[in-house]
């Protein structure tokens, strides 16, 4: 085989369907290898190289943030997410950034959805997406990891985040730090990722708003993440109950001991035209809807948080599952802890 025939139509056939393909493989890094141990022992290293060409990346993302604020906050908001889960899906659309964890709730995960609009942290934002009419990318990324780069760059001139192809796919940040002389500091960070192929995007879509029994406003975040850490000393498992007059009750019951917190004049969120909570206002205003969840799930989540959110909300779904809402002007966290027997 001549060199210039590497990629025809000819060469297809002499190698597995990946070596063709693989710049859609999630893992990329490791096809690369694999393709360079199959065809060294059939091509000169000439040609070895260029195929290696073929697997690269076929998307484009770069951001740049130069307000000190607007960093600020985007490190609050992946501190949260990873106290929350070790892994998760870094979502990118031309307008928002989302993190998506979708955890299997039916069979006891938990589920998570945060939503960040892209123009309130970036002043500048380039994406190509893996196709004309798919504009979007997806990654698996270990939040902990960006969280530590970000926290090395709170005090930079500018940081610019890029989807680069080194061993392997990564986040790469770039970090411009101040300094009093003429030579500027740079700080790079490569984080890998995984690139989820199009065909799995499915299931990282905006969860679906659960049918309610009680939706409560919660109260002060810190005052409740109090309560649950003393409950977490005697329980595994902690019953939460709200009804339509504002009222939130916290509840352990063992066979030594029951303890219940209760919380008044929360008041219920509107989710209605009307100001009513669906099919929640033909419910007596007096009756609890309840959940009982893993009390560690909760105290997580609890824990967890740095959003400072302007609204905490929770909708409960009788037996089933405990659906929370953390709101800022720019950011949004649902969080689904499913029911417990």
């Amino acid at each position: 085989m001549q060199p210039n025939e590497i990629g025809t139509e000819k060469a297809k056939y002499l190698f597995p369907r990946e070596s063709i393909t693989g710049m859609y493989h999630w893992r990329a890094g490791q096809i690369e290898r694999h393709n360079n141990t199959f065809c060294s022992k059939l091509l000169p290293e000439e040609n070895i190289r260029f195929l290696s060409v073929k697997i690269k990346l076929n998307m484009k993302f770069r951001a740049k943030m130069i307000d000190v604020g607007c960093l600020n906050h985007f490190t609050r908001v992946v501190n949260t997410i990873s106290k929350l889960t070790k892994t998760c899906i870094l979502r990118l659309t031309p307008n928002n950034l989302y993190f998506v964890l979708s955890g299997k709730v039916a069979s006891g995960g938990v589920g998570m959805w945060c939503e960040l609009s892209q123009a309130n942290f970036f002043d500048e934002y380039q994406l190509e997406g893996v196709a004309p009419d798919a504009n979007e990318i997806c990654l698996e990324v270990t939040p902990e990891n960006l969280s530590r780069a970000l926290r090395t760059s709170q005090n930079a001139k500018c940081v610019k985040i890029k989807l680069t192809k080194k061993h392997c796919p990564c986040l790469t940040l770039v970090a411009e730090l101040p300094t009093l002389s003429s030579v500027s500091r740079v700080v790079t960070h490569d984080i890998p990722v995984d690139v989820i192929p199009r065909r799995l995007w499915h299931d990282f879509k905006e969860p679906r708003m659960p049918d309610f029994d009680v939706s409560i406003y919660l109260p002060p975040l810190k005052t409740m993440k109090n309560v649950v850490d003393r409950m977490k000393n005697l329980s595994n498992f902690l019953v939460m109950e709200a009804n339509l007059n504002g009222e939130m009750n916290l509840k352990i019951e063992t066979d030594l001991v029951s303890v219940t917190t209760h919380f008044k004049d929360l008041g219920n969120p509107p989710w209605g035209d009307d100001g009513s909570q669906g099919r929640s206002q033909s419910r007596d205003p007096e009756v609890m809807a309840h959940t009982r969840v893993d009390i560690r799930k909760l105290q997580q989540f609890l824990m967890g948080q740095q959003v400072n959110p302007s609204k905490a909300m929770c909708n409960i779904v009788h037996k089933r599952i405990i659906h929370l809402i953390l709101l800022h002007e720019d950011v949004s966290l649902q969080y689904f802890i499913p029911a417990v027997a």
